[in-house]
């Protein structure tokens, strides 16, 4: 099973659907819908299927206060979301742990362990439920 690991405030930031009025509420939306995808099999990025195991989503700043839905693992950064992110993906890889990591930011794709597999958020909105 692979651990999905989503970087709220870029995949929210993805969509023009007005969450700069309310950053928290936009990330409470998105980790609603992170709930249907653990025990679910769906489109692997790039071709072929995948498992997903656990779903960890890593929130920042405004978003940090945030309740963590039933389902999903929440990591509160408490500075950087990237920092945090490239901490905890590290931690994974070094457990052997597959790790799914969704975000589009190229810094913080460098920052990743070389085991980890990347995808942006439009691979993350086409395999969640509506």
């Amino acid at each position: 099973m692979v651990v999905v690991l989503v970087d709220t405030a870029n995949v929210v930031g993805a969509r023009p659907d007005g969450w700069w009025r309310d950053r928290p509420a936009a990330t409470s939306r998105l980790l609603a819908r992170l709930t249907a995808l653990p025990g679910r099999i769906v489109p692997a990025p790039g071709g072929g299927r995948l498992l997903c195991g656990e779903v960890v989503a890593v929130v920042e700043g405004a978003a940090s206060t945030v309740r963590a839905p039933e389902g999903v693992t929440l990591v509160r950064a408490p500075g950087s979301g990237d920092d945090t992110l490239a901490a905890y993906a590290g931690r994974l890889a070094g457990e052997g742990r597959p790790v799914l990591v969704v975000t589009a930011d190229r810094g913080l794709r460098a920052r990743l362990p070389g085991s980890a597999t990347v995808t942006g958020p439009g691979w993350l909105y086409e395999v969640l439920p509506a």
